[in-house]
């Protein structure tokens, strides 16, 4: 049993003999490495639910199963097997006697259905038979109802809803579609595609059709499936009042369009059919958004705490805060942390409702914290060197929490008090047999003088005096930021030789807003001038060998790859994975329309701003650098169109590239044989122009 530890310590913590006799990480090391999520400790804080992903080679697949361990870490037990399907979405019933969860198994729809297994143990009993699937659910306090999140055709939202509480399969017509028919061969010939929405594609969906989310209320006693909210709006989010009387849910119902804003809003609606919700919260940005954690009711229901973002023309780089509104909405709501310039989420109350207990986004950390509910400092409560991605607490106060750090993949915990102690082990035998390369925090200067943070991680055998190939990796989002998780690439890349350098330019989160906005409308300017003064400080320290950098990146990393290498020509070799530069291309072909409105105008009234972003393209006779371009081929994100310019646009040239592209992916690259080939391509081209 691992002690309980600092995890920053851990790695160092290990005997000098134990840490030599390990081997460097490998490639077959993908398929070991096991993925720790969705940490659900029970009412009665006796037991933590949580998921373990693993990968499937044979059927090239990731799939996920439920294990379960006692809160003692005396018990542990795995509570699904299934080799092709997946089980996810843990939560417990209010009586901690069933643990449901959402899968797909033996569905014919190959849609997930919610399930029930008793804590007691036997097999799961699948509850539900809704063919459209159900993509989020909650249990009512009594635990007699839940309310499941389901999207439909906009039209057919009753008919669904009867059909699915029969056990039927109803008529499913779309406004997007026509009837099929058949060709002279008697082959089905697809309907063609009517489209007529502002925002018509998205990554995984495709192209968006006429179909909502709604909320619908499952009595379990007699399998009764009821439309709670039909409409033309997507609810998402549901979180039941105390007394099971309410639900409150985040909608985008104020305005023509909901696809030409981000205006979410929260809602309150009697758990009854027929009932009318009521609007909650009336700020002119995201209130609620569904990517920040599901709003949550004080445990005396007469408040509502949940997330809300900055002004929506600001869009994804705005900050977000904690706030608080009475669920009547007699008064305006109170920002808990107005003055704390970090990203909160995944709000939850104590079980005294005295307290609100968030995850902070802080620099390359994201730490537990607690904050008065009636406003103050805000207290750490899992913090240091590490990241806290997810939490949950038992109705006695105990804390269950998902920890990870550069030196160890993500396991749950439980938290008493400053100390973690180890729940899950799905990782050790992995980690007691390679040796892993440090990685230490650095900060630099831009050069405006600007400090910019970021890490160093050294190759597994380093030897001080010696230089070492480096490679600068670049980070997606643009929002987002390198942290103190585990990051199998950089480990990757230093088991192999290499010296891996990752700043968190401006443009990055962690930082405040400000920071974030840096680049607003000025992308490949002030950021490449960060990352490259990160490149400078290792040269500087004797690290990296000035002539043999590389450097590369997936989406925005991507993208600031194909700045970098059209503004410096020092890199020897970059790989640019579903990256895009010539920014005219991107208006309406992937799914950011109304982000590319907000920050930089229409491409006809704002010419210059475009034609200014897409010099990597427009200008890309500066790139001298050997580039290997990646993509998937589904990819609606950032389209695959986009690296297939860059590529024509180096092989016109003559600068030695290559693209790859992988068949059915979308912007992630899920398959495990197309992951791994990815890494084995990334190996292989800066092998070939660093190392030789």
């Amino acid at each position: 049993m691992r002690r309980a530890l600092p995890l920053v310590l851990l790695l160092a913590a290990t005997p000098l003999a134990a840490q030599d006799a390990r081997r460097p990480v490998t490639l077959d090391d993908l398929q070991r490495l096991k993925e720790v999520s969705d940490a659900r400790i029970s009412p009665d804080g006796r037991w933590v639910a949580y998921t373990v992903g693993e990968v499937d080679m044979k059927g090239d697949q990731h799939v996920t199963d439920l294990w379960m361990t006692s809160w003692d870490g005396k018990t542990t037990v795995r509570l699904t097997s299934t080799p092709k399907e997946s089980e996810s979405s843990p939560q417990w019933s209010p009586d901690g006697r069933w643990l449901a969860f959402l899968s797909s198994r033996g569905d014919e729809h190959e849609s997930d259905q919610l399930w029930l297994l008793s804590r007691q143990g036997g097999e799961a009993s699948k509850v539900t038979e809704v063919p459209a699937g159900i993509s989020d659910y909650v249990w009512s306090p009594d635990g007699t109802r839940l309310v499941f999140v389901i999207e439909d055709g906009d039209s057919v939202e009753v008919a669904s809803a009867a059909a699915a509480a029969a056990g039927e399969a109803p008529e499913r017509p779309d406004s997007a579609k026509g009837p099929a028919s058949k060709d002279t061969a008697g082959a089905k010939t697809d309907p063609p595609i009517v489209i007529d929405r502002y925002y018509f594609k998205e990554d995984y969906t495709g192209y968006v059709r006429r179909k909502r989310k709604h909320l619908y209320l499952f009595t379990l006693a007699d399998k009764k499936l009821e439309l709670l909210t039909p409409g033309p709006h997507d609810e998402v989010q549901p979180a039941w009042s105390p007394d099971g009387q309410y639900l409150v849910f985040s909608s985008k119902q104020v305005g023509d369009d909901p696809d030409r804003h981000d205006n979410w809003d929260l809602w309150v609606i009697q758990a009854a059919v027929g009932a009318v919700p009521r609007q909650l919260t009336t700020f002119a940005g995201p209130d609620g958004d569904p990517n920040w954690g599901r709003p949550a009711w004080s445990p005396d229901g007469r408040t509502i705490a949940y997330v809300q973002g900055g002004a929506d023309s600001l869009i994804y780089y705005a900050g977000v805060k904690l706030a608080v509104i009475p669920w009547g909405g007699t008064t305006s709501p109170t920002l808990l942390t107005g003055t704390l310039d970090r990203n909160i989420l995944q709000p939850t109350w104590s079980p005294d409702g005295k307290s609100l207990y968030v995850t902070v986004e802080d620099d390359r950390t994201v730490y537990l914290g607690r904050v008065p509910a009636t406003g103050g400092p805000m207290e750490k409560i899992i913090s240091g060197r590490r990241v806290v991605p997810e939490f949950s607490i038992s109705h006695d106060g105990k804390i269950a929490a998902v920890v990870e750090s550069p030196a160890e993949p993500a396991e749950v915990y439980a938290a008493e008090g400053p100390e973690l102690r180890a729940l899950s082990h799905q990782n050790d035998s992995l980690m007691s047999a390679v040796k892993l390369a440090s990685v230490e925090e650095i900060s630099v200067r831009s050069k405006d003088g600007t400090t910019v943070n970021g890490f160093l991680t050294l190759p597994v055998n380093y030897t001080p005096g010696r230089k070492y190939p480096t490679i600068l990796n670049l980070h997606g989002g643009p929002v987002s930021q390198f942290q103190n998780d585990f990051n199998f690439y950089w480990q990757t890349l230093a088991a192999h030789g290499y010296a891996v350098v990752a700043m968190n330019p401006r443009g990055s989160s962690g930082r405040g807003e400000k920071y974030s906005l840096a680049i607003w409308a000025d992308w490949g300017n002030k950021d490449v001038q960060d990352v490259l003064a990160g490149v400078d400080e290792v040269v500087k320290r004797g690290v990296a060998d000035a002539g043999r950098l590389g450097v590369g990146g997936w989406s925005y990393g991507g993208i600031l790859t194909n700045y970098v290498i059209a503004s410096d020509s020092r890199f020897k070799a970059a790989t640019s994975g579903a990256s895009i530069s010539n920014v005219l291309a991107g208006f309406g072909t992937d799914m950011y329309v109304r982000e590319y409105v907000a920050e930089l105008g229409t491409p006809w009234k704002n010419t210059a701003t475009y034609l200014k972003l897409s010099y990597p393209f427009l200008h890309a006779d500066r790139i001298k650098t050997p580039t290997l371009f990646l993509g998937g081929a589904k990819d609606y994100n950032v389209p695959l169109l986009n690296s297939e310019q860059m590529y024509q646009a180096l092989r016109s040239l003559g600068v030695p590239t290559k693209l790859i592209v992988y068949p059915g992916q979308y912007h992630g690259i899920s398959k495990p044989s197309y992951q791994r080939h990815r890494w084995e391509q990334y190996l292989a081209w800066f092998g070939e122009y660093l190392t030789q």
